[in-house]
């Protein structure tokens, strides 16, 4: 186990999940490092699991998105997951939503020091986006999911994607209990909970995977 504050060595997987694209998560990785505490982006305490609680866990998600999909990533804080989405997914194409200024002028700079061509960053909240063709909208530790399906559903609403990808943790199932009511009435098929990584990844990624229905 690392020291606190001392930062994860890159496991093995992440050459793998990255593949020719492993330099960007390299200095992705190390950006986080350096400015998680200036610009409040993760604790210290995440430092000793950067790699696979972050990194490594956003990018499992882009097995979920294809080639030329818009996909949202909505309250992107410090680029999770939608950085390291983007980084695994070079050709689809991703708009990261985040309406505190520090943090949304942090994205803008590290997408253009990583040089991410596919990557754009809005500065706003997600109910004052006006944009409903995303395919894919995604977020991680945003809301509860009952309240997330309400701020995701408007953007994917008029895409053939209609795809909402929520990452979440041992209470998922828990949540969907709690948002069927919501989910009924937003026009959502029954949502699947999907485990990425695993016997890969240092950790597994749940994923809550919802699509409105046609």
């Amino acid at each position: 186990m690392n020291e606190l504050g001392q930062v994860e060595l890159e496991p093995s997987y992440a050459s793998e999940l990255f593949g020719p694209n492993i330099s960007q998560a390299r200095a992705y990785t190390a950006l986080l490092a350096r400015d998680s505490e200036t610009f409040g982006l993760l604790g210290p305490r995440e430092l000793p699991q950067l790699w696979s609680r972050h990194v490594v866990s956003g990018g499992l998600l882009a097995e979920l998105v294809t080639a030329g999909q818009k996909v949202v990533d909505v309250g992107s804080g410090a680029g999770l997951p939608g950085i390291p989405m983007a980084i695994a997914a070079p050709n689809t194409n991703f708009t990261l939503v985040e309406p505190m200024e520090r943090r949304a002028s942090w994205l803008s700079s590290a997408v253009s020091e990583l040089g991410l061509q596919n990557v754009s960053v809005l500065r706003a909240r997600a109910e004052d986006v006006h944009r409903t063709d995303f395919d894919v909208a995604t977020a991680r530790a945003v809301a509860g999911l009952d309240k997330l399906i309400r701020l995701l559903s408007p953007l994917i609403r008029g895409s053939s994607g209609r795809t909402v990808l929520a990452l979440k943790g041992s209470r998922a199932s828990e949540e969907i209990i709690a948002a069927t009511e919501r989910l009924e009435l937003l026009g959502f098929d029954t949502p699947e909970i999907l485990t990425l990584g695993l016997n890969k990844a240092p950790e597994t990624a749940t994923v809550v995977r919802i699509r409105l229905k046609a």
